[in-house]
């Protein structure tokens, strides 16, 4: 059986509205996705600790999944009429093929490797090379899975710098990776920090999984003070704007601070801001992304 997906871009003003009428006409889900993914206008909407939340996406991507003989085209009709929308809304529909969507979401993951000696190995595959460092992680709903290159960026850090011993704060810990491969690579303790409490919950058994104890996940507001030899934050660009007198003065003057999750066009404007505290690296690039490092004076 197949079926069809119907993709609308539309304002915050409709989106939500949009998505509930379309589940009151007969779609089977629906996905609200940040329309501005991957591009300079990206929105964080999860809050910063004391900043107030932004709130929603301005631009807004409606994905709703619908049976085969539905009439997709109606349905939208409908449903913007409902949510006082002049006419219809522009859109495309996509048939989606029938699948082992398990085993399709699988092959799409296989174990990557990060260096010589660092690989990220899902839990349906085996390590290529057992004696390597392997961090077993599978895809989930925190972001890092070792797939995207701002993960790799700060992996291959972290693999080429840590020298071991050291105390690491990883802020926006996603799945935690970054905690975990720094214990894996000698660092003596880590923190995670993550506004989502499901990441929180993501990092705490990955970290069980790979057999680490030296690591804790936290919520802002939970999260232990005092200062670190090395702060690391793969988040937005944005997000990393506001953050920074928080995660300079999370780091210990001579440690070091790692930043990525920054499109090239906006490395510069974030060393700019980081300079303050920081002697600044120059960036590593990959895919268009940025990976920013330095020490604190």
């Amino acid at each position: 059986m197949a079926w069809l997906t119907l993709i609308v871009d539309t304002d915050a003003k409709y989106a939500e509205a949009l998505s509930d009428a379309l589940l009151e006409h007969g779609a089977l889900s629906v996905d609200l996705l940040d329309a501005d993914a991957d591009t300079p206008d990206e929105q964080a909407i999860f809050g910063e600790p004391g900043e107030p939340p932004p709130g929603v996406w301005q631009h807004n991507r409606v994905s709703a999944l619908f049976d085969a003989d539905a009439d997709v085209a109606g349905i939208l009709s409908t449903a913007a009429q409902i949510v006082g929308l002049t006419g219809l809304p522009e859109h495309r529909i996509e048939t989606l093929a029938d699948n082992d969507w398990v085993r399709l979401t699988q092959s799409q993951f296989e174990p990557i490797p990060i260096s010589n000696r660092l690989w990220i190995v899902p839990t349906w595959h085996t390590a290529a090379d057992p004696d390597a460092i392997n961090i077993v992680l599978d895809p989930g709903l925190a972001f890092g899975t070792g797939s995207h290159p701002t993960t790799r960026l700060c992996l291959r850090w972290l693999d080429s710098h840590l020298q071991g011993g050291e105390r690491v704060l990883d802020y926006g810990c996603g799945s935690g990776i970054l905690a975990i491969a720094a214990i894996k690579l000698g660092a003596a303790h880590a923190v995670g920090v993550d506004v989502d409490a499901q990441a929180v919950t993501a990092s705490r058994d990955n970290a069980t999984a790979n057999d680490v104890h030296e690591v804790a996940f936290y919520l802002p507001n939970q999260a232990p003070g005092g200062q670190y030899d090395l702060v690391v934050a793969n988040i937005l660009t944005n997000p990393l704007r506001l953050l920074a007198p928080l995660l300079a003065g999370a780091t210990r003057t001579g440690g070091q601070i790692v930043l990525s999750g920054i499109l090239e066009a906006q490395a510069q404007d974030v060393m700019a801001i980081y300079q303050q505290w920081f002697d600044l690296n120059t960036p590593v690039f990959e895919d268009g992304w940025s990976c920013l490092s330095g020490r604190k004076r």
